[in-house]
Parts: C-alpha cells; sequence; structure tokens
C-alpha cells in the first residue's frame, strides 16, 4: 500500500538517490549526473520546507521505500502567495505513483488556502504532460528554446491548475 507523507529529514537519502534517478531520465532541467546533492543538505531543505504553512517536500512511499517525491514552494509577498511552484519526480520503477502523490498534494493546498500550482514541463515529456492534464492543470503558454538538450533548443509547458 502507498503512503502518501511530508518528508521529514530522516528521508533525505532516499529522495536524494529518486532525484537522481528522475534526472537520468533526461526530462528534467538538469542533464543526468550534472548535479551533486548531498543528503545531508536536501535534509536541510526538507526542514526549510516544512517550516513554511503552504511549501513542503511530500514523498510516496510503500514499505518505508521513497517511490516520489512532489516538491511544492510558496513565496511570501502577498501578491503572490496564494500559489505555489511544484517539482514532481518518480522513481523509474514506480512510474504511476504520480497520481497518488497529486491527488494527496492538491487536498492539502486546498486545506493551506492555496489558489494556485505551478509547474514547468518538456513539451515533448507527452506521459508527464497527460499526467498533469489528468490532474486538472491546464497549458497556459509556451517558453520557447527554454532548455538546451542534446545540442537542440526545447519548449518547455507553463502550466497550472487553480484550486
Amino acid at each position: 500500500m502507498i503512503e502518501i507523507r511530508k518528508a521529514e529529514s530522516h528521508d533525505a537519502d532516499q529522495i536524494v538517490q529518486v532525484i537522481k534517478n528522475a534526472e537520468n531520465s533526461g526530462y528534467m532541467m538538469f542533464n543526468p549526473g550534472e548535479r551533486q546533492i548531498l543528503p545531508e543538505s536536501f535534509a536541510k531543505f526538507i526542514d526549510v520546507l516544512s517550516a513554511k504553512e503552504k511549501s513542503g517536500v511530500f514523498i510516496a512511499c510503500e514499505e518505508h521505500q521513497v517511490l516520489g517525491y512532489l516538491i511544492v514552494q510558496n513565496e511570501n509577498p502577498q501578491r503572490i502567495s496564494h500559489r505555489a511552484y511544484i517539482v514532481v519526480g518518480v522513481h523509474s520503477d514506480s512510474r504511476g505513483t504520480g497520481v497518488a502523490l497529486f491527488s494527496h498534494v492538491i487536498t492539502w493546498a486546498k486545506s493551506v488556502d492555496l489558489h494556485r500550482l505551478e509547474l514547468t514541463v518538456i513539451a515533448e515529456n507527452a506521459s508527464a504532460v497527460t499526467l498533469y492534464q489528468k490532474m486538472g492543470f491546464e497549458i497556459e503558454g509556451v517558453k520557447r528554446d527554454s532548455l538546451f538538450i542534446n545540442d537542440c533548443y526545447v519548449d518547455e509547458y507553463f502550466m497550472a491548475k487553480l484550486l
């Protein structure tokens, strides 16, 4: 049975492993192996986000194994305090876990009075775009030539869901 919960600092090592796996897909902002995340620094990141009412790192676990993560980052200025930017990653062995993560986070976001969730996704990542649309996100724009991947410029979609 999959459990969805807010991450704690002791989860950092497993989350870092999932981040590395997700980045190996080629569909994340960082190239495979480009970024070196240390569990200690990620544990501090979890603590910082957890201290904010409208932010957090959420994880999907099965038998104490982290399958995926969804990071929610909210900012303080009043004019943007109703929205949060999200980043999601799921281990390649656990595809399909994203729906449970999104469902949980959407319910949580409503409970803390967030009104808008935002994300970006590589336009060619059809499975992710389909998932996000299934969860109610809409394409609001195209960031043309936003990323440079394999010697080519690639578009990103800017997507959002109003709660």
